[in-house]
């Protein structure tokens, strides 16, 4: 599906406040059921990220750029680490807000997926 600019920043910028809505949820959740922690987050380090395949130079590629992606090391791939901007540690929170990410762009016609790993 072909966005003009407007449409795509606007399917960027609501993304991230579904991301960032999505830790938060997540976070009140985790508190509940398991009464929280010193900490305040889940313990497991890590991080997590977006992809979407696009060039670099291409229409997309370039406002993605301006809106926080950057070229992957993997080959014709623009992320996004930490979509929702989370300053804790924990690999689930950064997690939920990058699946939230994710899902907001593809059913939006933005194809791409979501990764994370351990620190």
């Amino acid at each position: 599906m072909i966005f003009d600019k407007t449409q795509t920043q606007q399917v960027l910028d609501q993304a991230k406040s579904k991301a960032i809505q999505a830790t938060q949820d997540y976070l009140k959740e985790w508190q509940l059921k398991t009464g929280g922690n010193q900490y305040g987050e889940p313990v497991y380090c890590g991080f997590a990220w977006v992809d979407i395949k696009t060039r670099s130079n291409s229409k997309l590629g370039k406002l993605l750029q301006e809106n926080g992606f950057k070229k992957s090391w993997r080959s014709g791939l623009l992320n996004l680490w930490d979509p929702s901007e989370y300053h804790g540690q924990s690999m689930d929170v950064k997690e939920r807000g990058a699946w939230a990410y994710a899902e907001h762009l593809n059913a939006n016609g933005i194809p791409c997926s979501w990764g994370s790993r351990p620190d």
